[in-house]
């Protein structure tokens, strides 16, 4: 088998795989009981993980017949490049949990398929090498890297400058898990990380909460550190990327994050990871899309599964779309072959599925486009 430089030789897709939730059963069996809950569970009960999945499957594609569709395409232009697809890698923590080239196989699997990444900080392959095989494919798409906000502000403007110089294109605060969701799946399992599985880009020691008697290590210690919409404004200050946050849910806060000049949201509720009471990311993204108005950045995660999920993302007002839990999967199951695989079933779906509705643009996709009863 063919060999990519600094990964392992690749391997064989899985003779079943003809979509991506065909990969889940091969990466449970690929991975520990307790990485496979830490990659793939959520919070709770799971129910916003469910209700992500059931509300794409809700919705209902209202096709149009006998349109010149010839010279379509999935391109779109956004932060003022044309990308070859609507589609990124979501920042996903520790992938090394899942295959030994971990992050460096997504970054070469999202640069092949022309789809873009953002790598997670908590990343355990250090950035610089995913930055080199992402930025020496000419047909990639974006590269974006994904901030948590650590109450340190020499660590963070160290990290800032590492980041420009790697060459990341923009930064992508999440600002919806100033702590950890109730993780009931990954603590039944007992996950830990395993000691050669570490968040390599961040290194040093959390500053530790010296609490007083009787005072709350949730109000008086972690919630003290979290970001505010100050640290919007000193992150402006301290890098020249564009900024944009991940895990708005509400319109206002949509709109404050648009008055202090953020580049775009990504709308998300974190992969039903941490408040497991939230809407689903299909119920919010017309929300939001109808704050900050037309034009505006805007992409959405949680569930998609399907091309047909892209295609109604769209519909909804997405620019974009993340995928999350899938890739890690194809990850688990056959390396960086596995995700780049899984990125052309992807596309290859939504191409198939544009063409079935009569939508030769990507640009075309609108609300016109859905079945009246879900508008």
């Amino acid at each position: 088998m063919s060999t990519t430089p600094g990964l392992m030789p690749l391997q064989q897709i899985p003779a079943d795989v003809v979509n991506l939730a065909d990969f889940e059963p091969h990466a449970r069996a690929r991975m520990s009981e307790q990485a496979f809950a830490y990659l793939s569970g959520g919070a709770a009960d799971e129910r916003v993980l469910q209700a992500n999945r059931a509300a794409w499957d809700a919705l209902r594609l209202w096709p149009r017949v006998l349109r010149d569709l010839s010279g379509g395409h999935t391109r779109i232009s956004l932060l003022g490049r044309e990308w070859p697809q609507p589609v990124l890698l979501a920042p996903i923590a520790y992938q090394r949990l899942a295959h030994p080239d971990g992050e460096l196989a997504s970054a070469y699997a999202a640069a092949a398929q022309g789809a873009g990444l953002i790598l997670s900080a908590q990343a355990s392959v250090p950035m610089e090498p995913v930055a080199r095989a992402v930025l020496d494919e000419p047909g990639r798409g974006p590269l974006w890297f994904q901030l948590y906000w650590r109450d340190d502000r020499v660590f963070m403007a160290e990290l800032l400058r590492r980041v420009e110089a790697a060459g990341f294109e923009a930064l992508v605060l999440t600002v919806d898990a100033p702590v950890h969701g109730a993780r009931d799946r990954e603590r039944r399992a007992g996950f830990k990380l395993p000691d050669d599985v570490r968040a390599v880009n961040l290194g040093g020691l959390k500053k530790p909460l010296n609490l007083a008697p009787g005072q709350s290590a949730m109000f008086d210690g972690l919630m003290p550190r979290a970001a505010t919409w100050s640290t919007l404004d000193w992150l402006r200050e301290h890098s020249r990327l564009p900024l944009l946050l991940k895990g708005v849910a509400h319109p206002d806060d949509a709109l404050e994050a648009q008055r202090r000049g953020v580049a775009g949201l990504i709308v998300s509720n974190h992969g039903g990871r941490t408040l497991d009471a939230l809407p689903a990311t299909a119920e919010l993204l017309p929300v939001l899309r109808a704050a900050v108005g037309a034009g505006f950045p805007l992409l959405v995660d949680g569930g998609i599964r399907r091309g047909t999920d892209v295609l109604k993302a769209l519909c909804l007002g997405a620019d974009a779309v993340l995928l999350g839990r899938p890739y890690v999967h194809a990850l688990a199951a056959a390396g960086a072959l596995g995700v780049a695989h899984a990125l052309r079933l992807l596309r290859d779906e939504l191409e198939i599925a544009m063409a079935l509705s009569g939508c030769r643009e990507t640009r075309e996709a609108g609300p016109q486009m859905l079945w009246p009863s879900r508008i």
